[in-house]
This record gives structure tokens, C-alpha cells and sequence, in this order.
């Protein structure tokens, strides 16, 4: 038995939740996955993953063992990254994750030109609401727009992400153009629900601040969600500038404040932190930051 292939094979079936997403990504079969992990538990002597019909579980001795191969694997990983560092064709599986919005509007057209440029690179993309621990689930890489908690992830700025505050021409001509923060309490204002500030918007101007405290019939957790509300016409809404630029260039949405410096929500790239960084997770910093980081500032 090849035991660093069973290895990791049994850390992405977990990290990916089943054996048939594993052996997907392996080209290979879910009956040949599960026949490797097998032959691991019998090497150990130890049962490793509780099967069912449905999913599976860790046991108590396959948790223990899961955080066991994710150093010893990283350690691997890390010295072939730093014999790879030396040659000057990145290849490999790169794992990627982001917010949803942000993945469909920023990254999708930027990656054909990366992948162009670096074909022997594939990449995945798990996408969700949730931040993944990149860690535990396998990912190299990640976009966010949160202040970094964890200690075990190097956090790169990426760009500083103002928010801006827009509404549709059809809402403006029916309830008219702000022309001031205080103008806002007037109308009614789509908030983001996972906003720290939630209901209260700020702004600055020639050194002074100003704290407004906004209402509306609508509120969610979902960026999105609030701009079509926006393009519908149901208000005005402080959104990131990256969501409403191609918007704003067609004329569906306006810009109003637009001499106020509102909040910003500093967009990080973010990866675990690593002795050596794997040549395919430096390219794709590089090329990102160089895209990105004066795009929206």
C-alpha cells in the first residue's frame, strides 16, 4: 500500500465529505477511495471514518489521526514547494474560496488570462456563505473582507474597498437627490444586515465626521440581495464598489455623497502561514494583487 496516497486521500474525503467527491478528484473511483482508506485502517488497527448510506463521520482515533496527516502532508507539500520554488513553472491544484458576489463579479473574469498564463495550474473553487478554514479543508487561498483572527493565516492587503452609497435613477426622480448625510433620514435606506455598524452610516469631509442614523422597509445579510432592491428602485444602499461599478457605467444605479468619504471594508488575500510558499500560491498572489490593488482605491 502507497500510504501517503491513502493518506490523502482519507484527509479529502473528509475535507470534501465524501468518498466519491475524493475519488472525483483523483480520476479515480469511489470504490477504489474507499479500498484505500480501508487498507489504511487496517495498517493502523484502528477504525478511522463511521460509513453510512448517507455520510460520514470521524471516529474519535480518525479525528486524531485527520489532524495528524494534515501536518505531516503540509510538511511534504512544503518541502516539494521548495524545490518547485527554484523552477520557474508553477503547476498543481490550486484551492481557492471567496465570497460568492466577489468570486463571480472580481475573480471569474480575471482567471481565463491566469490560467492562460499559467497552464499547468488547475484550480478549485469551493464557494461559501461561510468562511472555510483553510487549514482543515485543503485551501490555499483565500479572499476576505473580515479583520484576521486567526494566528495560523498570513493576511495581505489587497485593496482598501470604499463603500459607496447608490440608488437607482427611477427611485431618485420619485423621492429626490440627497445632497447631504442628514438628507438620508428622509429616505429609505437598504442596510446590510452584517454590517458592526448595522444601521448607522458614516462619513467624513474636510476633517469632519458624521454619524447618520439610517431606516428603511428592508434590511439582509446578502449584498446582493440589496442591490437588486436597489435596481428595483426600493432605495438607497451602502455597498462595496466592486459590486456597482459596472452598474454605475451603464447608468442602472448613481452615486450620491460622492464628496464624503464613507466606510471601507479593506478586502485581505489570506493563506496559512508556511515556511515555503507553494510557487502556485505566490503566482496567483502576485498576479491578483497586481489586478487588483489599485483598481478600487
Amino acid at each position: 500500500m502507497d500510504q501517503l496516497t491513502a493518506m490523502r486521500i482519507f484527509v479529502r474525503v473528509i475535507q470534501l465529505g465524501s468518498f466519491s467527491a475524493a475519488a472525483r478528484e483523483e480520476n479515480s473511483t469511489q470504490a477504489t477511495a474507499s479500498k484505500k482508506v480501508a487498507a489504511l485502517e487496517q495498517k493502523l488497527g484502528v477504525k478511522l471514518i463511521n460509513r453510512s448510506s448517507r455520510e460520514q463521520s470521524l471516529t474519535e482515533a480518525g479525528s486524531h489521526y485527520f489532524e495528524q496527516c494534515l501536518s505531516v502532508l503540509g510538511e511534504i507539500d512544503e518541502m516539494e514547494a521548495s524545490v518547485r520554488a527554484r523552477t520557474t513553472s508553477p503547476k498543481g491544484l490550486l484551492r481557492i474560496t471567496a465570497p460568492v458576489p466577489f468570486a463571480r463579479l472580481v475573480l471569474a473574469p480575471l482567471l481565463p488570462e491566469f490560467l492562460a498564463q499559467y497552464p499547468d495550474i488547475k484550480i478549485d473553487m469551493p464557494l461559501e456563505e461561510r468562511h472555510l478554514d483553510l487549514i482543515s479543508e485543503g485551501i490555499d487561498v483565500a479572499i476576505r473582507a473580515r479583520k484576521l483572527e486567526d494566528s495560523s493565516l498570513i493576511a495581505k492587503p489587497l485593496f482598501d474597498n470604499p463603500l459607496i452609497l447608490v440608488a437607482s435613477p427611477t427611485y431618485l426622480s420619485d423621492r429626490g437627490i440627497p445632497v447631504s448625510p442628514a438628507d438620508l433620514k428622509s429616505h429609505d435606506c437598504i442596510v446590510y444586515s452584517l454590517n458592526k455598524f448595522l444601521n448607522n452610516w458614516h462619513f467624513s469631509k474636510d476633517g469632519s465626521d458624521q454619524t447618520v442614523a439610517v431606516s428603511g422597509t428592508f434590511r439582509s445579510n446578502s449584498g446582493e440581495t440589496n442591490l437588486a432592491l436597489v435596481l428595483a428602485g426600493q432605495g438607497i444602499t451602502q455597498i462595496p464598489v466592486w459590486m456597482v461599478d459596472e452598474h454605475l457605467r451603464k447608468g442602472e444605479l448613481v452615486q450620491l455623497l460622492s464628496e464624503y468619504e464613507t466606510d471601507h471594508m479593506p478586502i485581505n488575500i489570506v493563506y496559512p502561514q508556511s515556511r515555503y510558499l507553494p510557487l502556485k500560491v505566490r503566482c496567483f498572489i502576485d498576479f491578483i494583487s497586481d489586478k487588483l490593488g489599485d483598481r478600487y482605491r
